[in-house]
């Protein structure tokens, strides 16, 4: 029993002080937790759980930093889980104009995406990239929904944001299975106001139901 007590004493020393290395801002969260997905730990977790268990992992790393505010944890995770660091804008007379986006030292940012749940779903391209980039579209998403809801707003902003990356980023197109998940992001922001147990592993799994609804 003591050394079960000097483990845990362990642990939670070790987490706190590991948090309070990070300020308690959008940019300390977005620190840690990439720092979180892109560390040893996170990698041996990926030898005996599930992408979907990792998401879960990452998000309630979040949770917990953001002492259980959900719209700036899920702010945070919109761009903490993005696999990419910038993006290139079409300029005037056929230039690029490249934008960088929060994130990360390089080495940690590279990490990060190599180790990024890619399995999500039954679908997921089975390659090294998988649906890394759907986790944003989910968090973020879920971040609109939960503080625009009113007047079906979250959707408005959600398809103008698609447009917009269409029609003014290199490589921007608009994805069926990106618009799917965005409504899925938004029903985790309406389910975790009523419901703060539950998980994005219970909402995403929704994605299969939701095939089998339509081809079936």
């Amino acid at each position: 029993m003591k050394t079960l007590l000097v483990f845990w004493l362990v642990i939670f020393f070790h987490d706190f002080y590991s948090q309070s290395n990070y300020e308690k801002s959008f940019y300390g969260g977005l620190f840690y937790i990439s720092d979180y997905v892109a560390s040893d730990y996170f990698h041996n977790l990926k030898t005996n759980q599930d992408d979907l268990k990792l998401v879960d992992s990452i998000y309630t790393k979040a949770l917990e930093f953001f002492n259980y505010d959900y719209s700036e944890t899920f702010l945070c995770l919109t761009f903490a889980t993005l696999p990419y660091n910038f993006i290139k804008s079409k300029f005037l007379f056929n230039t690029q104009l490249i934008i960088p986006l929060p994130s990360p030292s390089k080495k940690i940012f590279d990490k990060k995406v190599i180790q990024l749940p890619k399995k999500l779903f039954f679908d997921s391209p089975q390659n090294n990239f998988g649906d890394k980039d759907k986790l944003a579209h989910f968090f973020g998403s879920a971040f609109l929904r939960y503080n625009f809801g009113w007047f079906n707003l979250s959707k408005f902003m959600g398809i103008f944001v698609e447009q917009v990356e269409e029609k003014l980023f290199v490589n921007g197109s608009i994805s069926g299975k990106d618009i799917v998940i965005n409504h899925i992001g938004e029903l985790f922001a309406e389910t975790v106001k009523n419901n703060n147990k539950i998980l994005p592993s219970d909402i995403l799994k929704i994605y299969q139901l939701l095939f089998l609804k339509v081809y079936l």
